[in-house]
């Protein structure tokens, strides 16, 4: 499916947003009715658990889900969404369809169906949003070592850094240092998986950040 855009202007609030989320994932037909269990947005992205039941109160036989204990399956679904020219847009695919982003909280996933294929589009999905839950969200002053060395702009690489910050007007944003040059790097939260912590220097202030300023003057 392509996207779709409102050009209505119905859209326009992160509760906007929520609501029309939880319409789209409301559905009652002649035989199965489908409801929100719970939506989460991680970026411009929308994740949701979708229940989908039988009326007559009779289990849910599916193909891809075992069938949960009250008879029911509930489903992962992705939402990409943004903003054109005023106008808010959405693309929907089921997790079964192989959705490539992957950053659902784990409580979301603890709600979904257990899986019959575990080599399933939808079984690789769970396991990268599962991956991306486990990278580290390091502290002041952490020495990490990356899983692998990462090339800057300017062709040369890091692999040993230690996690700083330094200030944009009021804001606080995270930067690391690089322990071969002793120069500032900002980096992905994705270039940290499977890194390794190799010491923690827990404190309020930046002595790492002050050292690297001092050097400069």
């Amino acid at each position: 499916m392509g996207w779709l855009f409102y050009t209505d202007g119905r859209v326009q609030t992160y509760a906007d947003e929520k609501a029309e989320i939880a319409r789209l994932c409301t559905f009652e037909g002649e035989r199965r009715k489908t409801e929100l269990v719970k939506a989460c947005k991680v970026g411009s992205t929308w994740y949701a658990a979708a229940k989908v039941t039988n009326i007559d109160g009779t289990p849910v036989e599916d193909t891809t889900y075992v069938t949960d204990a009250d008879g029911s399956i509930t489903f992962g679904a992705v939402f990409l969404t943004r903003h054109d020219d005023g106008c808010w847009g959405y693309k929907d695919m089921e997790e079964s369809a192989g959705p490539v982003e992957s950053r659902a909280p784990l409580s979301l996933l603890a709600l979904l169906s257990e899986l019959k294929d575990p080599d399933s589009y939808a079984h690789a999905w769970r396991q990268r949003c599962q991956d991306w839950a486990a990278i580290p969200d390091y502290e002041e002053g952490d020495k990490i070592k990356l899983a692998a060395p990462v090339t800057l702009t300017d062709g040369s690489t890091c692999q040993i850094v230690t996690a700083t910050h330094y200030r944009r007007g009021r804001q606080k944003r995270r930067c690391y240092r690089i322990e071969e040059t002793g120069g500032l790097v900002r980096l992905s939260k994705a270039s940290l998986a499977g890194s390794e912590l190799l010491s923690s220097a827990k404190g309020a202030a930046s002595p790492v950040l002050a050292e690297y300023l001092a050097g400069r003057e």
